[in-house]
């Protein structure tokens, strides 16, 4: 045990820089995920036929393969194969941004799925266009129904993210794998691993808590 401990005393600095690699993914994967969403939710809802299959066709795909198949499927295949160079880290938050985009879709047409039809219809009658009330009147709601539904991405992600260490992305489960293998203290430093996670499921939530209370319409349920 106190191997254990003065392993992580020493090492803890090399892992906890593993931090903002991971934050850096996950935020940007989220980030992605949400402006794709948007876009994916709305051509779902009010796009026609032919749109509602094309993006239940790209939710079904990106929401039905699992995430190391995709990252080795973009990396070694697609982007080999177009001789495109990108970096394991942006390749990461690509793959994680579309992926969350398509689960983050339904998140927001179930939230405008939530809303009264009479909006849209009070938006036209004082001349708006369907476009300006999607965009003024519709998304601001939804988005702000949305919120525990992003608490809940913002974990899955997060965990996620301990898998780009298959690509060689320096976060934290690569960081932890590289110290455990030098100094063979597996149980020690993955617990730390799995300490930060938690620490970090943690902090996210509470975040996105805040932020739920700071945009709560007074006297307005869904």
């Amino acid at each position: 045990m106190l191997q254990g401990f003065i392993v992580i005393s020493e090492n803890l600095p090399y892992i906890l820089g593993g931090i903002w690699v991971t934050l850096t993914v996950v935020v940007g994967a989220l980030i992605m995920g949400l402006s794709l969403g948007l876009v994916l939710s709305v051509a779902q809802v009010y796009g026609s036929r032919v749109v509602r299959r094309t993006v239940g066709v790209y939710v079904w795909f990106f929401r039905g393969i699992p995430l190391l198949v995709l990252l080795f499927l973009f990396y070694f295949g697609i982007l080999a194969n177009l001789q495109i160079e990108l970096s394991p880290f942006i390749v990461s938050i690509i793959v994680l941004g579309l992926i969350s985009s398509a689960y983050q879709s339904q998140i927001i047409r179930g939230a405008i799925l939530s809303l009264p039809e009479g909006q849209l219809k009070a938006a036209r009658s004082i001349g708006m266009s369907d476009s300006k009330a999607i965009v003024f009147v519709i998304l601001p709601q939804a988005i702000r129904l949305s919120i525990p539904g992003w608490t809940n991405e913002y974990t899955i992600i997060l965990k996620d993210s301990a898998v780009t260490y298959a690509l060689g992305v320096t976060e934290i489960l690569a960081r932890s794998r590289h110290v455990a293998e030098r100094t063979y203290q597996h149980f020690w430093i993955y617990i730390l691993a799995g300490c930060i996670f938690l620490l970090l499921t943690y902090v996210g939530t509470k975040l996105f808590q805040i932020l739920e209370e700071k945009v709560r319409t007074p006297g307005y349920t869904q």
